[in-house]
């Protein structure tokens, strides 16, 4: 059936038309005091949106075709990560992303580990340059991508690995070899209570410190890594992958060595907003979240169990997160169009804006001596702080809700012996070169008066 056939019936409505119906049926009210509303973005929210408002919106560019389903593991004992990563590739995983604290037996690992095309990402939580060698050398054609990222040590630990010298030319020497992949943990900012405008400006400076160093290297980069934590405000979350694409590009463009460079993001629900009582929503948290992540372009979605934040690994909580995914994809078919959210307007007025204001506040910290100056200062952390404090008084005051815990709570529920893993803020006193910008998830205060008070 044509187009024409679908609507000639229908007579088309301007903007202008359906704003006169809706001043009607407010009987005086004003417009913009009842159905604007302001987020914390700066962003001012309408109503509706109308194709004869709109602009040209620029095109979102490297949108992968597919996504891959993700599983996060962490290398002890290498032979069980092993066993435990080809269970999960077995069950459904296109992906794997392990973690270490210290060096394991790389060749065993790739040995032993199924044949599979999928990506695997390292993040070390230590920085060893023979150890990586080690690494690329074993991997052979696999597709691997080592998540590197000094600035996000720095900014998480207070310090660097050793020195910030040493960092550098430890770094050098691994993207001189045949993995020249530079990586952003960007997720720090967002669980640590940033705007979506202060995740993408600093994910932006946080880049640019490394394109900046690297421009006097005779290498090239055939990818940057992004790692972005997703919030549960659905269509901001779906807008602000978009705009960090089109920032990173307008960013690449700048270096001729990085402008072909691709961009890939690996995405994962956030911490901030989960909860221990109550916990089952979590599973409907991450959904959306996920939901998110894939409609804004993530190339690797990796989920959160919904027992995460107070149980050790489970196996029947990493098959709920991992099940999720995969009716998202095989059974809900969101992995059956490439770009699902072009053409929304309301979602490319919201990529617009926010990439804007995040450009905007880009090149302030720029003027102001770059990303690394100001995190030396403490004007960045400041910055987080403030918003969070902004967050944490919404939530406190109920601006903000999270079902089961400063809403609707479950006054039965008892967490008290539930609890595996310390789920609150650590605090490790040490000496460090800056301040640490700290993880914090909305409802920790609350959940720690209820456990004193549980009977």
């Amino acid at each position: 059936m044509t187009k024409n056939k679908l609507f000639s019936n229908f007579d088309p409505v301007s903007s202008k038309a359906f704003k006169q119906k809706i001043q009607f049926d407010l009987k005086g009210a004003s417009y913009n005091d009842t159905l604007v509303w302001n987020t914390n973005e700066g962003i001012d929210i309408k109503p509706f949106y109308h194709r004869d408002e709109t602009t040209h919106f620029p095109e979102v560019p490297g949108l992968p075709a597919t996504w891959h389903i993700g599983e996060d593991i962490f290398i002890h004992d290498t032979s069980l990560a092993v066993q435990t990563a080809n269970n999960y590739i077995a069950s459904g995983a296109e992906a794997l992303y392990f973690s270490a604290d210290a060096p394991f037996d790389a060749r065993l690992f790739f040995n032993t580990l199924d044949k599979t095309y999928a990506p695997i990402y390292f993040k070390l939580h230590f920085l060893d340059e023979n150890f990586y060698q080690e690494i690329i050398k074993e991997a052979g054609d696999r597709t691997v991508y080592l998540n590197i990222d000094l600035i996000h040590h720095l900014a998480e630990e207070g310090n660097w690995y050793h020195n910030l010298a040493e960092d550098h030319r430890m770094l050098d020497n691994i993207l001189q070899k045949e993995t020249h992949t530079i990586s952003i943990d960007i997720d720090l900012y967002q669980n640590a209570g940033a705007t979506m405008v202060q995740q993408l400006a600093y994910g932006l400076a946080h880049a640019n410190e490394y394109l900046l160093h690297l421009n006097e290297m005779e290498v090239s980069i055939p990818s940057i890594t992004f790692q972005v934590a997703i919030g549960s405000n659905y269509f901001f979350e779906i807008a602000k992958l978009r705009a960090l694409r089109q920032l990173i590009t307008v960013l690449k463009d700048e270096y001729a060595f990085a402008k072909a460079a691709t961009t890939h993001i690996i995405a994962r629900p956030t911490r901030r907003n989960k909860t221990i009582y109550d916990y089952n929503t979590n599973m409907l948290r991450t959904t959306t979240e996920a939901m998110s992540a894939v409609l804004g372009g993530a190339d690797t979605v990796i989920n959160m169990p919904y027992d995460y934040i107070y149980h050790k690994t489970n196996d029947f909580g990493q098959r709920i997160s991992r099940n999720q995914l995969i009716i998202l994809k095989k059974e809900s078919y969101f992995d059956a169009v490439s770009n699902p959210s072009d053409g929304t307007y309301y979602i490319e007025a919201i990529t617009k804006q926010l990439a804007e204001k995040a450009l905007a506040l880009f090149k302030d910290i720029e003027q102001q001596g770059g990303f690394l100056k100001q995190l030396k200062e403490g004007t960045i952390q400041r910055k987080i702080k403030e918003s969070a404090q902004k967050e944490q008084t919404q939530f406190d005051t109920q601006e903000k809700i999270l079902l089961g815990t400063n809403k609707h709570p479950n006054p039965s529920d008892r967490m008290k012996d539930s609890l595996e893993l310390y789920p609150f803020v650590k605090i490790k006193p040490r000496k460090t070169l800056i301040e640490p910008i700290i993880k914090q998830r909305l409802s920790e205060k609350m959940e720690q008066e209820r456990l004193k008070t549980e009977a």
